[in-house]
């Protein structure tokens, strides 16, 4: 599976796979949570963040193990499943909610702009290049992945308005933080498409999305 490659998404047809496509759901959820996370200045688990990172450099992909390495970094996606889907009349995080319906509408208006992702895939591979300096979460890697998104995904409209700490929000470093976290969102939203999922499937199969998610979480345990 190709990570931006537009031609190879658009025009290869998609079998629905739910098992994987929860894990990707869970990937999505990560990511925001981080985002929220970083923006309050709330503490966040690393390996999470180090999973939602490292995703992005896996351009082109046969199986999910390359995309996420380890799944139980995945756990706490996976944890956000049943709640954000209002399972068992939980109650979801509405600003999360909020990130997440922006995103999905941003990554239809993506992969219909091949010249943004054709510049997307040319800055992810540009800031693979330096992983071989830095780490994927130094700070020299996040300022490179954050300026991608600020010149790519940012310009698209509705902007994904991020709420949290406005001392916190104004520091560069969290900024590109942030940045950096929601590509990573988008890398898992284009993932759950490619394994065909929709905002319509999502909304009839979200029962099979939960017990897949608490299948994950028990064999992750």
């Amino acid at each position: 599976m190709s990570w931006w490659g537009y031609n190879t998404l658009m025009s290869s047809k998609v079998n629905f796979d739910e098992k994987n496509a929860a894990l990707a759901f869970s990937g999505i959820l990560l990511a925001l949570k981080l985002v929220q996370q970083t923006a309050y200045g709330k503490s966040v688990d690393q390996q999470a963040m180090e999973a939602s990172i490292e995703s992005l450099f896996s351009l082109e992909s046969s199986n999910l193990n390359d995309v996420y390495g380890d799944f139980s970094r995945l756990s706490s996606g996976l944890s956000l499943i049943a709640p954000q889907l209002n399972a068992k009349g939980s109650q979801p995080d509405m600003e999360l909610s909020r990130y997440l319906i922006t995103l999905l509408h941003l990554e239809r208006k993506l992969m219909k702009n091949p010249k943004m992702l054709t510049a997307l895939r040319q800055g992810i591979q540009n800031t693979q290049e330096k992983t071989a300096h830095f780490p994927a979460m130094h700070e020299n890697i996040l300022a490179s992945l954050a300026e991608t998104y600020a010149t790519t995904i940012s310009t698209l409209q509705p902007r994904i308005m991020v709420a949290g700490n406005e001392n916190r929000l104004s520091d560069q470093r969290v900024g590109n933080q942030i940045r950096a976290l929601l590509l990573a969102g988008m890398r898992s939203t284009v993932l759950w498409r490619q394994l065909g999922g929709t905002r319509l499937r999502l909304l009839f199969f979200r029962g099979r999305y939960v017990d897949y998610a608490q299948a994950w979480l028990a064999k992750l345990s």
